[in-house]
């Protein structure tokens, strides 16, 4: 069985939306599928995982969240070498430039982005939240 994990931070609970939106599209058959909070998520998550998701929104000058995210995505550079990843999120402002960056940096740490990263303005709509759980079905295909 395929192991997928889905891990978020969300402030006004618009990259949770997406995060709920990828669970449900990565849920297929022999898949089994985790949705954590980046505050309940270890390292472990990630290294037993065939398949990773982060997810968060766009803060300040475009970056990520830098309390609970940020440290996250450092501790684990050496966690996803290799593994299959996707990221998403939200923002109110900017042109993305914190997904771009972001995705740059995972791909030094050596995951493999799947999809180039999405990005949904404020809360998600349908076709946001279909775009989301067609990252999932890629997730757990791959």
């Amino acid at each position: 069985m395929k192991k997928v994990v889905i891990i978020y931070w969300s402030g006004t609970g618009n990259t949770e939306s997406m995060a709920a939106a990828v669970m449900e599209g990565a849920k297929i058959e022999d898949t089994n599928v985790r949705l954590l909070s980046v505050g309940e998520a270890k390292i472990e998550d990630v290294l037993e995982a065939d398949a990773v998701a982060f997810g968060c929104p766009s803060m300040g000058a475009e970056q990520l969240e830098e309390a609970e995210m940020e440290p996250f995505i450092e501790s684990i550079s050496d966690a996803v070498k290799g593994k299959d990843t996707i990221l998403f999120g939200s923002y109110g402002w900017g042109n993305g430039e914190w997904m771009i960056e972001w995705q740059e940096r995972m791909e030094q740490y050596g995951a493999k982005i799947l999809v180039e990263g999405l990005i949904v303005n404020n809360m998600p709509d349908d076709e946001g939240l279909d775009k989301c759980k067609r990252l999932g079905e890629i997730l757990a295909k791959a």
